[in-house]
């Protein structure tokens, strides 16, 4: 009788234990469950879930960047905390041509000049689409103005810019400027104005020299290291951030081109020098007296 027991007993946890495997329900008079999946389905459903789901908003990025800027003057960037920003552009120098003490007195310098320094500087290295325009056009006005070409110099000369505008478009290649920026900020309380465009007025006189000398001793430092170092005007401040935001699209909407075509300005009437203004009352002089004569 106990070897019954004990060989029911086996049976029973075998049966258990295929029904376990083959996902069946262990007490027969249960129903099966059916199993309805489907890749079909499965697309399907993440398909409808894709369109369901509400896109999200893009951030305004510009906004996100610019939120803190509040005036562009005088070759720096000024913040509404009163922080001014001034950039330098940087050129390098070919340090792994160089001997080795060469490069040791490189270094040199620049420890020193980091060493003697009690405020921030920020370096900023910045990747552009490489830009052949200026070299082509170049190349086309040599082209033109040389009569001695033979006509298979011209037609090489052509077939090659043909070439470098099919390069830039298809290969992009990158280079790399090199800026350095310099923050100072200034407590308007700690300077006495009579009025609120005195104040300004002083503000930007006083962190123009500051950075100004920051800017001086890093030039007169590196300069001995052979590393060039000049000051970004209003325009060259623009044409940096121009490329930051506009990475893709500064090689076909160049930012030289908008400077030419007077598009920087906030207004249509643009800042022009004194002849431009006289040659365009002249000629608006002449017209009117033309009218006048053919009235």
């Amino acid at each position: 009788m106990k070897n019954v027991i004990v060989f029911v007993g086996i049976l029973l946890f075998m049966y258990v234990f295929y029904k376990i495997m083959v996902k069946e329900p262990i007490l027969p008079w249960k129903e099966k469950k059916v199993n309805t999946f489907s890749l079909s389905s499965f697309k399907k459903e993440k398909r409808n879930k894709k369109h369901n789901v509400e896109l999200e908003q893009e951030p305004e990025l510009i906004l996100d960047l610019f939120e803190d800027i509040e005036d562009l003057a005088e070759n720096m960037l000024v913040t509404k905390d009163y922080r001014f920003i001034m950039m330098a552009e940087v050129e390098p120098v070919n340090y792994f041509l160089l001997s080795q003490e060469e490069q040791e007195a490189i270094d040199v310098i620049f420890e020193r000049w980091l060493a003697q320094i009690n405020y921030p500087v920020q370096i900023y290295l910045q990747n552009r689409l490489t830009d052949l325009t200026e070299a082509i056009e170049e190349m086309e006005k040599n082209m033109s103005a040389s009569s001695d070409l033979s006509p298979n110099a011209m037609e090489y000369g052509r077939s090659f810019l043909e070439y470098l505008q099919r390069w830039q478009t298809y290969t992009p290649r990158y280079e790399t400027k090199r800026y350095l920026i310099f923050y100072h900020q200034i407590n308007p309380a700690s300077i006495q104005a009579a009025d609120e465009e005195e104040l300004k007025e002083r503000l930007y006189d006083k962190a123009f020299a500051e950075l100004y000398r920051r800017f001086n001793t890093a030039k007169s430092q590196l300069r001995k290291a052979y590393i060039d170092v000049h000051l970004l005007s209003n325009e060259g401040i623009t044409e940096v951030l121009y490329h930051a935001l506009n990475r893709h699209k500064a090689v076909k909407n160049r930012f030289r081109d908008i400077q030419r075509k007077e598009m920087l300005s906030l207004y249509v009437t643009a800042d022009q020098d004194d002849a431009r203004i006289e040659a365009v009352k002249s000629s608006e002089g002449e017209e009117s007296y033309e009218e006048k004569e053919a009235i």
